[in-house]
């Protein structure tokens, strides 16, 4: 994935002065941040978070918890890869499967991984290194395998298209009860939400429609009953009410962690806590509790609902102070200072 297009205005010079004034600008104001607070919620309410150990997963760019194995996270890499998805104990952090999807062409940008509510992964290959200029992407979908175990599955793959011209898009999303699947574009001034055709086909293109405007996002993820969609970015986390096929209002806010190369978020499979992770060797999964679970599983609303932000509590893995936004700012701007003089990738 890339942060920002190609250079086309923009000067070494300049980049150079806009990292030197991030990082001065975090250097003066974090002395006197207070430190990481952690996420409130009830003490045992939710699980914690696991750091991936498997060597080969160093760009985990999606997240999805299983339903039949308790505790186990799809996961992929980004690009580079092949055609692989992982199964993640969260109890060790443990890779417990790898699979090996065939009857697809070659992946070129994996970017998401989401599961339906007939019990299949979606694998979003909906990424575009050349900003936005793909005419298409693909989704891939396979079963999800009964037995944890290394196997080779044949995968249906599916070709989209965009309503209104290509998009570079990093979020897929599956609604758990309709079963329709959505796709969160990405862009600088203001992404969108697109929706898929009722049930996707594999002998024909399928056109995803622009219904609603989104901020940057990274990724996305339906609570389990479908009520709620939840998208995060690099600096934002919100929580959508989910009403007649869209996302209702501004969203509230949650407090993620300050991840860096933030990429992924998921529901745990009851939807007690928002799980969240980054790219990375060993990237961390930080778990995030949503305020309460009610006796479907599913949340009855966001941690810091009403208030729009979850109060302080203790030092630890959790949401980030100003300290951290100006550390961001700065992680942000380097980011964008290597990347923006990258070679640029081939078709």
């Amino acid at each position: 994935m890339r942060l920002l297009p190609p250079p086309t205005a923009f000067s070494a010079a300049v980049v150079s002065a806009v990292v030197a004034s991030a990082v001065a600008s975090a250097v003066v104001l974090l002395p006197g941040a207070p430190a990481f607070a952690a996420t409130g919620g009830p003490s045992g309410s939710a699980p914690s978070g696991f750091t991936i150990t498997d060597p080969r997963i160093k760009e985990s760019s999606g997240l999805a918890a299983s339903r039949i194995h308790p505790g186990v996270y799809w996961t992929h890499n980004d690009s580079d890869d092949g055609p692989y998805v992982y199964a993640v104990d969260s109890a060790t952090g443990k890779t417990v499967a790898r699979v090996t999807l065939t009857g697809i062409g070659k992946p070129r940008d994996v970017e998401a991984i989401s599961l339906g509510p007939d019990g299949s992964l979606y694998v979003g290959d909906i990424g575009d290194n050349r900003d936005g200029t793909w005419d298409h992407v693909w989704i891939y979908r396979f079963q999800e395998p009964k037995q944890l175990a290394d196997a080779t599955v044949k995968a249906e793959q599916f070709t989209v298209r965009y309503e209104g011209g290509a998009r570079n898009a990093e979020a897929l999303m599956v609604h758990p009860v309709t079963g329709r699947v959505y796709i969160g574009s990405k862009s600088e001034d203001k992404g969108g939400l697109y929706e898929g055709p009722e049930k996707l086909s594999a002998s024909g293109p399928n056109v995803f429609r622009r219904v609603a405007d989104l901020p940057w996002v990274t990724d996305g993820a339906f609570s389990p009953d479908g009520t709620r969609l939840t998208v995060r970015g690099y600096f934002l986390a919100r929580t959508y009410p989910w009403k007649d096929g869209r996302p209702q209002g501004e969203g509230e806010r949650i407090d993620a962690p300050w991840q860096g190369q933030a990429e992924s978020v998921t529901y745990t499979a009851d939807g007690s806590a928002l799980m969240f992770g980054a790219e990375g060797a060993a990237s961390r999964v930080v778990a995030v509790p949503v305020a309460s679970s009610g006796a479907s599983g599913a949340p009855d609303a966001p941690a810091g609902a009403g208030g729009g932000q979850a109060g302080p509590s203790p030092a630890g893995e959790g949401s980030f102070t100003k300290g951290a936004l100006v550390l961001a700012g700065a992680t942000a701007a380097l980011f964008a200072a290597k990347r923006l003089f990258r070679r640029r990738p081939k078709p």
